[in-house]
């Protein structure tokens, strides 16, 4: 339960030291991992004083214990070594100080360690973090290259000097930083970060020789792993060489055998980028050489042709044709016409010939009453009535007597 305090009612440093110390005692035992960092082994003492550090935070806790419990393990264990510590938390009330008082401590072996990295591969592919899918190309030339790797290491040489030799203006934003020990796995991810957010970083390569398995857990470590996944900028994974594949490795974006490797994958060849050009360029010609070869071909056997040689020629021949055409066609309008008009100087003779005017200019007339119809008959006429009488010349009138 929370104590009630107030300003005018405090605990004295003492009964919160001691509340403290009670809270702690309840905790009980614990198996703690962790790595040894400071180990003090003081002549004819009977206590050994060491600290023990998380290799991904940056917390340590200060552990002692009996000399003949740090006997037990001596001959394999030393500064550097990951240990596994079974002890009770205790608290030193005179100076405010935890540590731990270990009743057990086994080093942790290289075929555990490899055990744990399978179980933590296993769990961050589960989570999908070494998907390919995911990963990013790095880019053709880019303007700064982020190194985060050893202070005055071969890598660091390596990298920059490698890259230089193929592109003498390539630009390095280097990050020293520990690369195995206890403050490896917090300087690389803070140094990734930092070159995350650099506006002029196009990518980063994380850079380190080769080691034991011991040497490389940082790069293994959870906490990178997961800060590379973060990164917005394609991050490549240059860790010792060939035979070394940490975790670093899968969650990269490219992961290059050697720091050699990296430079060369990192940034173009001037000679080759040359070369290449050169190449490209000389293709260019010829295909624009082949394609004109090709047009002036197609011209010039086009140009061949008699229509192209005589370019008249069959207009002319076109209009000799139109002219016989017009030829042949007044000469059968010219038949035509003849032919209509010989029948129709035919039908008209035949019309004339039987029109009653060629009768009347035979000396016959016709004879019409007073209301035009014709007599054909005696007995169509009466005494005395009035008729007329058409002849070829013209008509007159006569009068019937009888």
């Amino acid at each position: 339960m929370a104590l009630k305090t107030t300003a005018e009612a405090p605990l004295p440093v003492g009964e919160v030291s001691r509340l403290i110390g009670g809270w702690i005692d309840r905790l009980g035992a614990v198996w703690v991992e962790g790595q040894i960092t400071q180990l003090s082994r003081r002549p004819g003492a009977g206590v050994v004083f060491l600290s023990l550090r998380d290799p991904s935070y940056d917390i340590s806790v200060s552990v002692t214990c009996y000399r003949q419990v740090f006997d037990a393990v001596a001959d394999v264990v030393s500064e550097g070594a990951r240990v596994v510590v079974y002890a009770k938390p205790e608290w030193y009330a005179p100076r405010g100080q935890l540590s731990l008082r270990a009743a057990e401590i086994r080093p942790v072996g290289v075929g555990e360690l490899l055990v744990r990295l399978e179980q933590l591969k296993r769990a961050l592919g589960a989570e999908g973090l070494f998907a390919a899918e995911r990963k990013r190309p790095l880019p053709f030339l880019p303007h700064r290259v982020g190194l985060v790797c050893g202070r005055a290491s071969a890598a660091e040489r390596d990298v920059l000097e490698n890259a230089r030799h193929r592109w003498p203006h390539v630009r390095f934003e280097v990050r020293n930083v520990a690369v195995q020990g206890v403050h490896a796995v917090a300087q690389v991810v803070q140094a990734v970060k930092e070159l995350d957010e650099h506006p002029d970083v196009d990518v980063i390569v994380v850079a380190r020789g080769g080691g034991s398995v011991e040497d490389l857990l940082p790069f293994s470590d959870e906490q990178l792993v997961r800060a590379v996944f973060a990164c917005r900028t394609p991050v490549v994974s240059a860790i010792g060489h060939e035979p070394d594949s940490p975790l670093l490795d899968l969650v990269a974006d490219l992961r290059a055998s050697t720091p050699t490797d990296a430079a060369k994958k990192v940034v173009p060849d001037v000679g080759e980028e040359l070369d290449r050009v050169g190449a490209l360029r000389d293709r260019a010609l010829r295909c624009v050489r082949a394609l004109l070869d090709r047009e002036e071909r197609g011209l010039a056997h086009a140009l061949a042709r008699p229509s192209m040689e005589h370019p008249h020629r069959m207009a002319d021949e076109r209009a000799a044709e139109v002219e016989a055409l017009v030829a042949r066609g007044r000469r059968v309008f010219g038949h035509l016409l003849d032919r209509a008009e010989s029948e129709l100087s035919h039908t008209r003779a035949r019309v004339v010939s039987l029109s009653p005017a060629a009768t009347l200019q035979r000396g016959y007339a016709v004879l019409q009453r007073a209301d035009g119809a014709v007599v054909r008959s005696p007995d169509d006429v009466s005494a005395d009535e009035a008729l007329r009488a058409r002849v070829s010349e013209g008509e007159f009138t006569v009068r019937v007597t009888e």
